[in-house]
């Protein structure tokens, strides 16, 4: 009891300590990255490749200052499910299910740990994010900031396009992520469940049905002609009505005539696009897109899949406020790792939707099974839960390193206005 009283008396002041922290952190960090890019504007004339070479390590550290906050609070972060290493240095398509604002810093934290991915990511994100104050950094990254909004699909899904083909790929960007949701389960869960029962789907509780349209986009800038619907494990070609398996082998023929059937190949369920109305599909914008090789190279071109289920404890999401301040008792949040070769991924425009649907179909019986027995069946995954270990050294060297560099700056910003009051005085007299 005097231990449990004590941690209550201490809570709040160290609620405020950290608040303090992040807030500074956020000062002597962004601004710095931003003097940095624009010091090194001249060598972006001279050679672009270094210069997002830096901009890259220099983006991995400010987000490994976001891992710390949720690190130092208490909030670890759990890994499991299939074997990622062989993705780490590929082109890599990132799902991950969105319940709250802590999503983005968990994941910034898994990624933190492993070596290449955080320089080489690109974010989407929706394009209110661009006016907080981690938004002048995702704009020098670029990043990408999507529109919602039925009025705004097709332009946004266009501009997806030319921004991959503009910036994602000259840049040799490696890590894409996208959550198909489009917004928070809070947000979206009624209207998705509405949408299901309308067309006979699934009533989904601890995810909502994905919106296909960007990962459309995705796949026709990224995916390459010679793999597209062809079967890793089989010589044939798959077809609409014989789509390929989520884990490689075609699959039977696709129920038509229901809303969800079984695939022969896999017991989960599969959802005809059918299912879906004109109005609310937003994979049609796309339909028509070519399969296009960029730069004419196979290396501009999609290797892997990664499908994220974020478990948190109890079902009950952590969210940005609780990062910061540390409030929330500490706990662990799953990361549900399943990964899937691109062959894998249909291209045809209904196949994709069955595809998507199914993913998180999955998700569902996942995170249902979770939240009902707290654990997960071992059946399940091929990597055991592993929690994602910080370098705590190398987090005092970046804040070192940062807060240095803001001295640096400030120095020369007041070298700079003593330069210019000297040359106006001199000038007057």
């Amino acid at each position: 009891m005097p231990c449990y009283s004590l941690r209550n008396i201490i809570k709040y002041p160290r609620a405020v300590l950290r608040t303090i922290l992040v807030v500074a952190n956020n000062i002597y960090c962004v601004p710095t990255y931003l003097v940095w890019m624009f010091l090194l504007l001249p060598l972006r004339k001279v050679h672009e490749t270094y210069y997002y070479r830096i901009e890259g390590i220099l983006f991995h550290w400010l987000l490994a200052n976001v891992s710390m906050w949720s690190w130092t609070a208490g909030y670890e972060v759990v890994e499991m499910g299939d074997d990622i290493t062989t993705a780490f240095d590929k082109r890599t398509l990132v799902l991950a299910n969105h319940q709250s604002t802590s999503d983005v810093p968990l994941l910034m934290a898994a990624f933190n740990a492993k070596k290449g991915i955080l320089p080489n990511i690109m974010w989407i994100m929706d394009r209110l994010f661009k006016y907080t104050n981690f938004g002048a950094v995702s704009l020098v990254h670029q990043d990408f900031f999507i529109a919602s909004g039925k009025k705004n699909r097709e332009k946004s899904l266009q501009q997806l396009k030319s921004h991959i083909q503009q910036c994602y790929v000259p840049r040799k960007r490696k890590w894409m992520v996208l959550f198909p949701e489009g917004g928070f389960l809070r947000k979206r869960k009624e209207v998705s469940q509405r949408f299901a029962e309308k067309n006979n789907l699934p009533v989904l509780n601890n995810v909502t049905l994905p919106r296909v349209g960007a990962m459309k986009a995705i796949m026709d800038m990224l995916g390459a002609p010679s793999d597209m619907n062809v079967c890793p494990s089989s010589s044939a070609t798959c077809s609409i009505t014989n789509p390929p398996s989520p884990h490689g082998g075609c699959g039977g023929t696709v129920v038509q005539d229901a809303m969800i059937g079984q695939s022969n190949s896999n017991s989960s369920t599969i959802i005809t696009s059918k299912a879906i109305t004109k109005e609310d599909d937003d994979c049609d914008t796309c339909k028509d897109a070519s399969y296009a090789m960029l730069n004419g190279q196979s290396g501009g071109c999609l290797e892997y899949v990664l499908d994220i289920t974020i478990a948190y404890p109890q079902g009950t999401p952590l969210d940005l406020p609780n990062i910061v301040h540390g409030m929330r008792d500490p706990c662990q949040t799953f990361l549900f790792y399943k990964l899937y070769h691109s062959s894998e991924v249909p291209r045809e425009s209904e196949s994709l939707t069955q595809w998507l649907y199914n993913r998180f179909y999955e998700k569902e019986k996942l995170l249902e099974e979770f939240y009902r027995t707290g654990s997960w069946s071992a059946s399940s995954y091929t990597i055991p839960p592993t929690v994602v270990h910080q370098d705590l050294l190398r987090f005092l060297l970046i804040h070192l390193f940062f807060i240095t560099s803001t001295y640096v700056h400030l120095q020369l910003i007041l070298m700079l206005i003593q330069y210019t009051n000297v040359m106006y005085v001199y000038m007057l007299s």
